[in-house]
C-alpha cells in the first residue's frame, strides 16, 4: 500500500514538476545590471559631436529630447561630411532638401519632416512636429510652413523657384555630385532606463527632387521602443527603407538578442533577399534599455561613437562575414 502511496504521488508531482521547468525555461538567462549612466550611440566620426552636445545638455537638466535635438545640432550646423544639413551635397536640381525625425520611448511619441527647403535645423522642425501637431509626419512646404511658424532657424529661398523651374524646363547639370549618403543617427539610453533617438540628413547626392531616404521614416531611419532600445540607420536609404531594417532589430532584441547580434542578423536577413547580396551600402547602431550597444556594417569598415561612463570614443565594426 505505501508503494502504490508513492507512486500515485510521483505522478501526480509530475505535471507540477513539468510546469516548473517550464516556468525555468522561460525565465531565460538573468538580465545584465543596466548602465549606471546615459550611454549615447551615434553613426560616423562626426557623431562624436552629437554625443558631447547631447551629454552637456543631459548634464545641464535637460530632457531626453533636448539631449537628442541639441547633439544633431550640433552635425546640422557643421554639415558634417556634405552629408547633414544645408551644407550638404544638393539634389539633382541644385538645391538642398532635408529630412529627420525624432522619437521618444515612452508613448511612442515621434515627429518627422521631409522634403525640407531653407530650414537650418530640421531636426527642431521634427521636435515641433512631436510637440505642437497632432500629426507625426510633415513634407515638403508644409513642413517649411510649420517650422517658420514655430521659430525654427532658416535662410531665404529665394533662388528656389528659378532652380525649380529649369529642372522642370529640362535644364539638368551633367556633373552631378552623388558621393554622399550619410546621415547622422543618434540614440540614447538615458540614466533612468527610457529610450530616445533622432536622425537627420540632406539625403543621397544629386538625388531627384523630391526624394525621400529612409532617415525620416520610423521603423527604417529610427526606431525606438522604450521597453527594449532603440537602432538608427545610415547608407543608401533605399535599402534600409524597403526592409524597416531599424524595426527589425528593435526586435530582435525584443526577442532575447543583444545589440550587436540584433544589427548584424538585420544585415543578414537583408542580404538574403535582395538581388544586390551583401553589396547594401547599409549600417546600423543600437542602444538596449540596459544600455549596451552595438553596430553593424554590409559590406565597409563602419566607424560609430559611444558615450558612456568611459567617455565619448570612436570605435568600428568591420563588415559582417557574410553566410554562404
Amino acid at each position: 500500500m505505501r508503494g502504490v502511496t508513492t507512486t500515485t504521488t510521483l505522478r501526480a508531482l509530475r505535471p507540477l514538476a513539468g510546469l516548473l521547468l517550464c516556468a525555468a525555461c522561460a525565465t531565460g538567462p538573468a538580465a545584465p545590471e543596466p548602465a549606471a549612466g546615459p550611454v549615447l550611440v551615434s553613426t560616423w566620426p562626426f557623431g562624436h559631436f552629437a554625443n558631447d552636445g547631447a551629454l552637456a545638455k543631459l548634464q545641464q537638466g535637460g530632457s531626453r529630447l533636448d539631449a537628442i535635438e541639441a547633439g544633431i545640432r550640433e552635425v546640422e550646423a557643421r554639415s558634417c561630411d556634405g552629408s547633414v544639413g544645408l551644407g550638404g551635397r544638393p539634389n539633382a536640381a541644385g538645391y538642398p532638401q532635408l529630412d529627420a525625425c525624432i522619437m521618444d520611448g515612452p508613448g511612442q511619441q515621434a515627429g518627422s519632416v521631409a522634403g525640407l527647403e531653407g530650414i537650418v535645423h530640421p531636426i527642431t522642425a521634427a521636435r515641433a512636429v512631436l510637440e505642437h501637431s497632432k500629426h507625426v509626419m510633415l513634407v515638403g512646404e508644409g513642413a517649411r510652413w510649420f517650422a517658420l511658424e514655430h521659430g525654427v532657424d532658416s535662410v531665404a529661398v529665394d533662388d528656389l523657384p528659378a532652380k525649380k523651374q529649369a529642372w522642370t524646363d529640362g535644364h539638368r547639370p551633367a556633373d552631378i555630385d552623388r558621393r554622399g549618403h550619410d546621415t547622422i543617427a543618434l540614440v540614447l539610453r538615458a540614466a533612468d532606463g527610457h529610450i530616445a533617438g533622432g536622425c537627420s540628413t540632406s539625403g543621397a547626392g544629386g538625388k531627384l527632387p523630391g526624394r525621400v531616404g529612409d532617415s525620416p521614416i520610423l521603423g527604417s531611419g529610427l526606431y525606438v521602443d522604450d521597453q527594449v532600445g532603440a537602432a538608427g540607420a545610415t547608407g543608401i536609404g533605399e535599402n534600409v527603407m524597403r526592409y524597416c531594417g531599424t524595426y527589425q532589430i528593435v526586435e530582435f532584441m525584443r526577442q532575447g538578442m543583444t545589440p550587436m547580434q540584433a544589427c548584424e542578423e538585420v544585415v543578414h536577413r537583408i542580404a538574403a533577399v535582395d538581388p544586390r547580396g551583401y553589396q547594401l551600402d547599409i549600417c546600423f547602431v543600437a542602444v538596449d534599455r540596459f544600455g549596451r550597444y552595438g553596430a553593424a556594417a554590409s559590406n565597409m569598415r563602419f566607424p560609430f561613437c559611444v558615450t558612456d561612463a568611459d567617455g565619448t570614443r570612436e570605435l568600428s565594426v568591420e563588415a559582417v562575414t557574410p553566410r554562404r
